[in-house]
């Protein structure tokens, strides 16, 4: 058996990326006090810092991207409402049917193509006035989506406008926005001026250790902070998670081309192994799914093997794809390696 956690090659996630020294440091020195009094200086600046640089009038630190979405949607939509969103996204498939329990709101799923959303879709699925229908009150979008897919900037727009028309609100869950915007080579806030609300997560490939931001309106935000109390999440001495927050959000996501470039030698890497067919579609930024002609015992023994030489992965998902992720602590050797006892196991 492999021993030695250090040493471990992690494929199922970014979020299992380890916290920088710079991070850790920044922890330690954090300078604290109570944010529910809203007197804690480091979670002030991560706000402020968030706030500017996703281009929004204020943002709010939470502990985790399922919560800045159940805010987003709690503090735009009211009781028996109708969200839009695309059939494959996060906060439908894995939020626990948050929006119900929190928000008592109902969901329309659309089948948006390969997870990117287009307007006339979007459109067709607006609920007319009537006495036998929910309002369309918030249109979800996810970029980029469930698989990895990057949004191109004209549906984004697209979407948008046609919300505007109609008087509708749209949430952007940017869980890996910054590696959307280094896959589209924009700024940032090219792509959060076409929503209203927008989350993103620090503790993926941003590296922190925990937390998320959700931004927008300062009303709205206002709303989201009294929200914030319901669900628990008014935290105290919270400096100590938002100083390495703050080093999430200027320094970590100049290096995320790297993951996508990572990620695409390992798609490279993969396809070297007979039988295995990368997803060549979904290759867009860090994620690299694949399809494994074996029979399926071998597949479904493939996560217990893969540990015995050191390496975690997923099991196979449901849609019969295989998913790795490339993140800071995965670097080319890594991907040989893993490779390497991948073929050993699929001889």
């Amino acid at each position: 058996m492999f021993e030695g956690k250090h040493d471990i090659v992690d494929l199922r996630s970014d979020t299992v990326t380890q916290p920088t020294e710079a991070m850790r440091q920044a922890a330690y020195d954090a300078e604290v006090g109570d944010d529910g009094y809203r007197d804690d200086p480091s979670v002030n600046r991560l706000e402020e810092l968030a706030a500017e640089i996703l281009g929004k009038e204020e943002a709010l630190f939470v502990p985790s991207g399922t919560m800045g979405n159940q805010l987003a949607i709690m503090s735009q939509t009211g009781r028996g409402d109708e969200i839009i969103i695309g059939n494959t996204c996060h906060i439908l498939l894995n939020e626990v049917g948050a929006t119900a329990v929190l928000s008592g709101v109902n969901v329309f799923p659309v089948p948006f193509p390969g997870g990117i959303p287009e307007a006339d879709m979007v459109r067709r699925s607006i609920r007319s006035d009537g006495p036998a229908f929910p309002k369309t009150s918030l249109i979800c979008l996810e970029n980029p989506s469930f698989y990895g897919r990057v949004i191109p900037m004209e549906n984004t727009k697209a979407v948008y406008r046609l919300a505007k028309e109609r008087g509708i609100r749209v949430h952007l869950d940017g869980a890996r926005l910054f590696n959307a915007a280094a896959a589209l080579n924009v700024d940032v806030r090219e792509i959060t001026r076409y929503c209203d609300t927008v989350g993103c997560c620090l503790s993926k490939g941003l590296c922190a250790p925990v937390g998320a931001v959700l931004a927008g309106p300062r009303d709205t935000m206002a709303l989201a902070r009294r929200n914030r109390r319901i669900l628990g999440g008014a935290m105290r001495e919270a400096g100590i998670l938002a100083a390495p927050g703050i080093l999430a959000l200027t320094e970590m996501p100049r290096r995320l081309h790297e993951d996508h470039e990572n990620a695409r030698y390992l798609a490279d890497r993969l396809e070297e192994i007979p039988g295995i067919k990368v997803e060549r579609e979904l290759l867009d930024i860090n994620m690299v799914y694949c399809r494994i002609d074996r029979p399926q015992p071998v597949l479904d023994g493939l996560k217990a093997g893969m540990m015995a030489e050191g390496i975690k992965i997923n099991p196979q998902k449901d849609d019969g794809l295989f998913r790795f992720v490339t993140h800071k602590d995965i670097n080319r050797q890594d991907i040989d390696f893993a490779c390497g006892a991948l073929k050993k196991l699929l001889a």
